[in-house]
């Protein structure tokens, strides 16, 4: 039984990670920069962390998330700083002995991370040059 956070700068790129041998089921999240943010564009996300804090707090919410569903293995990795649309922000992989468990510790983890971690995500909007300056329609 592990459990292992990181924070990175930038997008997180997945990694060819060993599966336990142990586990029934694996789920993986991948959270991905979609294009529109509050029905604007946006060229991605800035991430601004407090990463004392935003660091044990995910491995706080990680361990305890494990001990509730019996995991066995739980990754996550977050970004900091600029993903560009169409990039992973957050990774979370979950082995379990079965998919019932995995299933559920995924969605009690996301919901309790985006309540109770210090991460804070920017639109980087795009700008509309019908609104420039000097510029008519």
């Amino acid at each position: 039984m592990s459990v292992s956070v990181h924070i990175h700068d930038g997008p997180i790129v997945p990694p060819n990670e060993p599966r336990c041998q142990c586990a029934g089921a694996v789920v993986v999240f991948e959270g991905i920069v979609r294009e529109m943010e509050s029905g604007r564009r946006i060229s991605g996300l800035h991430y601004q962390t407090y990463d004392p804090m935003a660091h044990r707090e995910l491995q706080r919410l990680a361990q305890e998330i494990m001990k509730q569903f019996e995991l066995l293995d739980v990754t996550v990795a977050h970004s900091r700083g600029f993903v560009a649309v169409g990039r992973c922000s957050l990774r979370v992989a979950i082995a379990a002995m079965h998919r019932k468990p995995a299933l559920a510790a995924m969605d009690g983890f996301i919901d309790a991370l985006k309540r109770d971690v210090p991460i804070w995500k920017n639109p980087v909007w795009i700008a509309d040059p019908a609104s420039a300056p000097g510029v008519q329609s």
